[in-house]
């Protein structure tokens, strides 16, 4: 197992984690959280053996094989199946040993390393790696092409694939979904449930770590605490942890005041003087517990956007695409003030492509594209960190996007998006004032949608927005499109985003766009139907003379996936209403029950306001049960569609 004893980690003089205790037993999938600096990427340092303790200790198993993710990719000219092969360090060196053993006529140990090999699934490793390169979104021909070939987000998924691919005990992932698309995410959610070493994940994506973790430890205030299950099941208990130690605070500050109210009254007086002295020891001797701190740096919305035009934007008989390349032909496509659509489709399939045709960023190569008068874009992409001027600050950059503005409204509002200076007017870090080049990714992201939101757009189109964001951000973000009152068309990995923000979705599927009708998790049902197909039709490509019954079979299975995907649809979404509800119900009567179990309620003698709490406890109880009541109807209706 992994054991922290009283760990402490620091970089410079700046302490991260203090008195770190806790074990990590074999096959456990720890998520580890914590807020951007916190010293996460600290402690995986300290796991690869990079960083030393400052004090304590961190042991790990001697015997076991550790696997990450690298940062850098050399442009090596190798090809990338064979890069994701050398990510099985004991295989090459089979390999290598056998060339040396055949070059001597050494049989016997050339008898050795064949047996080893076979031992290790050696002889499958090539299958193996091609597997993992399909399933992170290569094409078929990519893995003969050299490493140097690929852009640096397919390098990273290089480097993935290779830390894949180790047969290893301990795998430490920081990020892994940063540079992948929703197809891969999945296909990564479902490799990890299948890994069957021990798996320490840094991510900021909720439903990932989700279906990912068994526990989650959490780097809040220098302290790593360790919890039971799921990211839910964490937000759950910290929740309950942070309201119980708020609850003790407010009732050790009620004694305090107590105590100190008795030692100003009676210290002064002979009779009392020996009991004053008591209790002002009683005081020095107390264990003060801290206040709950649960604050978010992150507070903005959108600001309001113009008047919109009905259609915002129409595209008729399209067709885009690079050079003579079609990417996208058939184009039909109008959209509406107030319509919220998420892009879906597997990798390469053209989103991307779609998004910035519609931003204008790409012209038609046949059809028409009309903008509404009045039409304001907002449009982000991961190129749009490129723009950031490096020498500029944030505040320079909202200064020359709104020279009218003033400079305390713009520092006011870059303070929403956490870029903030301290009270002399000195930059923090990766403050206002701070020239940006210095800044993270996450921190250039955050930048970038400060000064897309300023510009007050009535349709925004957003390509991977949360990419480089932590949790605390994208729930920030989530809440403000949720608020957002214009269009909005969203390609994103973030599940949570895309099921929080948008109404309706569209498949970007061989060179077409339709209506898909269903949600994610239909979605994810159809790209395991594509990806089966595919297999089959790899392992059986002879296989043609039935296709027009096949064919037959898939449509009828298709029509009949429609007729249970429209039962279920309405269902579902009433499901998710009374989810909503009931999670708020349930706050506010959790609210009311603490106040009518205050004694300083009924202290104050105020009859009406206790009748009208009361009133309103009666009211929310019958309202949850009945809402508990029609949740479980509906669960049963949809096992019964399900059937």
């Amino acid at each position: 197992m992994i054991q922290f004893r009283n760990l402490r980690l620091a970089r410079g003089a700046k302490v991260l984690i203090e008195s770190a205790s806790l074990q990590i037993h074999p096959g456990w999938r720890v998520g580890l959280t914590g807020a951007n600096g916190s010293g996460k990427s600290s402690l995986f340092a300290a796991l690869r053996g990079a960083l030393h303790p400052d004090q304590g200790d961190l042991e790990r198993p001697p015997a076991w094989v550790l696997a990450h993710v690298a940062q850098e990719t050399p442009g090596v000219e190798r090809t990338a199946l064979d890069y994701v092969l050398d990510g099985d360090a004991e295989l090459r060196a089979i390999e290598s040993g056998l060339a040396a053993a055949e070059a001597a006529h050494d049989g016997t140990r050339i008898g050795e390393l064949h047996a080893r090999l076979g031992e290790i699934g050696g002889y499958a490793a090539p299958a193996r790696a091609a597997a993992l390169l399909d399933g992170l979104g290569f094409l078929p021909g990519d893995g003969a092409r050299p490493v140097a070939s690929f852009s640096g987000g397919w390098r990273m998924r290089l480097n993935l694939a290779q830390a894949l691919m180790c047969r290893s005990d301990l795998l430490l992932l920081d990020e892994p979904t940063n540079h992948l698309d929703l197809d891969a995410v999945l296909w990564l959610e479902q490799w990890l449930r299948d890994y069957r070493g021990t798996l320490i994940l840094i991510s900021h994506d909720r439903e990932f770590l989700d279906a990912c973790v068994t526990h989650v430890a959490h780097i809040e205030q220098q302290r790593l605490t360790l919890y039971s299950g799921g990211y839910s099941d964490f937000e759950r208990q910290r929740a309950e942890r942070l309201a119980q130690q708020q609850s003790l605070f407010d009732r050790q500050q009620r004694e305090i005041a107590h105590i100190e109210d008795y030692i100003r009254r009676f210290r002064a007086k002979a009779t009392k003087a020996r009991q004053a002295q008591s209790r002002i020891k009683a005081l020095e001797r107390m264990e003060r517990i801290a206040a709950a701190h649960v604050d978010t740096p992150f507070t903005f919305r959108f600001r309001d956007c113009p008047a919109a035009p009905d259609p915002l934007l129409q595209i008729e008989g399209g067709a885009v695409g690079y050079g003579t390349q079609a990417v996208l032909e058939g184009l039909e496509l109008t959209l509406r003030p107030g319509e919220r659509i998420g892009l879906l489709g597997r990798n390469g399939a053209g989103k991307s492509t779609l998004i910035k045709l519609l931003a204008g960023e790409l012209g038609l190569a046949a059809g028409e594209r009309t903008l509404g008068k009045g039409l304001a874009i907002g449009y982000f992409a991961q190129q749009q960190l490129e723009v950031l001027r490096p020498d500029e600050s944030p505040l320079q950059h909202m200064t020359r996007l709104d020279p009218a503005a003033r400079e305390q409204d713009l520092r006011d509002y870059l303070g929403g998006f956490d870029f903030r200076s301290d009270a002399s007017g000195a930059a923090a870090v990766s403050g206002a004032t701070t020239p940006c080049g210095s800044f993270s990714g996450g921190e250039k992201s955050r930048l970038a949608l400060a000064l897309l939101i300023w510009r007050r757009p009535n349709l925004l189109l957003l390509d991977e927005p949360t990419n480089h964001l932590d949790l605390e951000m994208r729930h920030a973000l989530t809440l403000a499109l949720q608020e957002f009152e214009g269009a909005m068309v969203l390609v994103s990995h973030d599940r949570a985003l895309l099921r929080a923000t948008c109404d309706r979705f569209l498949l970007v599927d061989g060179g077409r766009v339709q209506v898909f009708d269903g949600d994610l998790d239909d979605y994810r049902d159809w790209l395991a139907t594509r990806r089966s197909e595919a297999a089959a039709a790899a392992a059986c490509p002879d296989r043609a003379a039935d296709k027009a019954s096949r064919k037959a079979g898939r449509e009828s299975a298709a029509a009949d996936r429609q007729a249970r995907l429209a039962a279920r649809r309405p269902l579902v979404r009433e499901r998710e209403q009374i989810e909503r509800r009931l999670g708020e119900w349930q706050r506010e009567k959790a609210q009311i029950d603490e106040r009518l179990a205050d004694p300083t309620l009924y202290a104050a003698g105020d009859a009406a306001a206790i009748q009208s709490l009361l009133k309103r406890q009666a009211e929310l109880a019958a309202a949850i049960d009945e809402a508990e009541m029609r949740w479980l109807e509906i669960e049963e209706a949809l096992e019964a569609i399900a059937d």
